[in-house]
């Protein structure tokens, strides 16, 4: 795994491996790079800022935000984001992270997928909207310099991601039409996706 991009760094440490080693493992490999650029993005904009942040924080719950996505811990009730923030607090529960940081983890995975929560309220919850709306239909890319763009997508490339996000999604809205990702979906945010700049470089 690259571990600076652009000057941005992932953490170093048991728990930031381990969520890595754990999204490598299950997610497919678009999914993964997504996970990851997701962090980048978020802690790229949190730097331009001068923003304080938990990067541990940020790193676990960006590279574990969509697993339960994937087959092994989809829920068939629970909106994809709510199932994911159990999976967080599992998956810290090893770790031996204790109960508020546990908790910590999981509202950033189910915020992920809120309305837009302001930096000065959760700085790391807000990380995580900005570097998954960046990456998953470009909102926000303006913020982001072309020459950034293009290395992080270089040193993790998209493969396909934009189809293949689009595709779960719409699985999640056939199956639970009132969730997060089935409002997206009957609003026509697959053409946002679908049109990243992201995938035009």
């Amino acid at each position: 795994m690259l571990t600076e991009v652009a000057g941005i760094k992932v953490p170093e440490g048991h728990a930031a491996e381990a969520a890595r080693l754990v999204c490598a493992e299950y997610a497919d490999e678009a999914l993964y790079h997504h996970s990851v650029r997701a962090y980048f993005f978020g802690a790229a904009w949190a730097e331009e800022r001068g923003l304080d942040y938990d990067r541990e924080l940020f790193f676990v719950s960006a590279l574990l935000h969509d697993l339960s996505l994937m087959p092994p811990f989809d829920s068939h009730t629970l909106p994809f984001e709510e199932a994911g923030g159990h999976l967080a607090r599992v998956f810290t529960a090893g770790l031996g992270w204790p109960d508020a940081r546990r908790d910590r983890a999981a509202e950033l995975i189910v915020l992920h997928m809120r309305d837009d929560v302001s930096p000065d309220v959760d700085v790391e919850s807000r990380l995580l909207q900005v570097g998954t709306s960046a990456d998953v239909s470009g909102t926000g890319l303006e913020a982001f310099s072309p020459a950034f763009q293009a290395e992080l997508v270089s040193a993790y490339p998209r493969l396909g991601f934009a189809s293949r996000f689009v595709d779960l999604f719409r699985d999640q809205a056939r199956r639970k039409p009132g969730c997060a990702a089935g409002e997206l979906v009957a609003g026509g945010w697959e053409s946002r996706a679908l049109g990243n700049g992201l995938d035009r470089g």
